[in-house]
């Protein structure tokens, strides 16, 4: 069986390897077509998707998932809709492949031209979400890189017709040199057929796992290819006694209730024990389908609230359970977001300029927000069409890994007969 899987994942790799060739000869109006051509497929085959979805979600029902997993493995019309306009926000934007990045003559005469270029091939480990098939395919195509996608046994069906639409979409253009595998889906989901992908670091040039923090640590543990962590969103919210109390609760709502199963949305608030009517806050929340987890700080004046773990800080829940403290400080507060923080998202709501500047520069995470919900921490939010997903770590790319994160440089050297003394 490891002499099967070998096989498999060198046959798929090698496949799109070669195929990643055929995209660099590409021009921008062709790769756009192609993505047109997948916009107009998501449209015409909504009913078809939603079909293989039902497979997925009946499954994922028997199969006992969380509801945040059923959340994001669910297909519906506006979904669709929106993979759609993604696919329209990414042909919109600039093509980055050949962009110069740096142009110089050096004091000998050599030119130096420094241009983007793909990095080659991507792969892609996720779970539940079958809109990341659309988005990292789209994302990938552009940018002139092959990528291969394996994503989870509870979203088979789903993945499947959606990367058979962009297959389709590929051979119906009929572009020279471009072939199907530039867009690899692994059909094999055991996680023993996964890991010698890993290996394969002459074929593969970079590795990004998006999904549960199991899921990061096995893929870095086992790969001997450069892997880009998209690591678990435990978000955390500063509510300062100088905050505007008109923003505070559409704010905390929409960052927690919204779409409480995603790595964006608020596990953790930290409110100043100074703030003004800390108990009808929380009752607000709880009237809105928030679950309150508190400290002893918090139980105190909110009785009915649950009391919270020391664990229960350290936790993504993604589900409408959340965390809540009363800090006596902005310092405290900020010492408890670098204990418990994930390094994904921190927002404060505050009016007071020195507080913010303060939050601003003593933190350290991936995106810092002021006055505003914590779901604005998205790609296609930022206005990068979409994203491959949300990098927690600090080198290549962090936050939002968009359409110029899936490139790298090569710089261009010409001379005229000049030798290195």
């Amino acid at each position: 069986m490891a002499d099967e899987n070998t096989n498999y994942a060198k046959s798929l790799a090698t496949k799109a390897k070669l195929a990643s060739r055929g995209l660099k000869g590409l021009t921008t109006l062709e790769k756009n077509s192609v993505l047109k051509r997948v916009e107009e497929l998501l449209l015409e085959n909504e009913s078809a998707i939603f079909e293989k979805n039902k497979i997925d979600m009946k499954n994922g029902q028997e199969k006992g998932l969380s509801s945040a997993m059923m959340d994001r493995l669910l297909l519906d019309s506006k979904r669709i809709k929106n993979m759609a306009k993604s696919i329209e926000e990414i042909r919109n934007l600039p093509d980055p492949v050949g962009e110069v990045v740096r142009g110089t003559i050096l004091p000998n005469g050599l030119e130096l031209l420094t241009k983007r270029v793909p990095i080659g091939v991507v792969m892609t480990i996720f779970e539940s979400r079958p809109n990341v098939i659309i988005d990292i395919a789209s994302l990938s195509f552009k940018s002139g890189n092959a990528c291969i996608l394996r994503g989870g046994s509870e979203a088979f069906h789903s993945n499947l017709i959606l990367s058979s639409l962009f297959h389709q979409a590929i051979e119906e253009k009929k572009l020279p040199g471009v072939t199907k595998d530039v867009v690899t889906f692994v059909e094999n989901t055991n996680r023993e057929a996964m890991v010698p992908f890993f290996q394969l670091d002459d074929l593969i040039d970079v590795i990004v796992p998006r999904g549960g923090e199991a899921l990061i640590r096995f893929v870095s543990e086992n790969s001997k290819i450069p892997v880009i962590k998209h690591d678990k969103g435990v978000t955390n919210l500063y509510l300062s006694n100088h905050a505007n109390p008109n923003i505070v609760l559409p704010i905390l709502v929409n960052s927690k209730v919204q779409r409480p199963g995603v790595c964006n949305a608020l596990e953790n608030l930290l409110i100043h024990k100074d703030y003004p009517n800390i108990k009808n806050l929380l009752e607000s929340l709880e009237s809105n389908g928030v679950q309150i987890l508190g400290d002893a700080s918090v139980t105190k004046v909110f009785p009915s609230a649950k009391p919270a773990s020391e664990d229960d800080f350290y936790t993504e829940f993604l589900d409408t359970r959340l965390s809540v403290k009363i800090v006596n400080s902005l310092s405290e507060a900020m010492e408890n977001i670098r204990k418990y923080s994930s390094g994904h998202t921190e927002c404060i709501l505050s009016e007071d300029i020195t507080e913010i500047q303060t939050f601003q520069k003593e933190l350290d995470s991936a995106a810092i927000f002021v006055n505003c919900s914590t779901r604005f921490h998205d790609g296609g939010e930022y206005g990068l069409g979409a994203e491959v997903g949300i990098s927690t770590g600090k080198l290549h790319v962090r936050g939002p890994m968009g359409l110029i994160h899936l490139t790298t440089t090569t710089t261009y050297v010409t001379g005229s007969g000049q030798v290195r003394v």
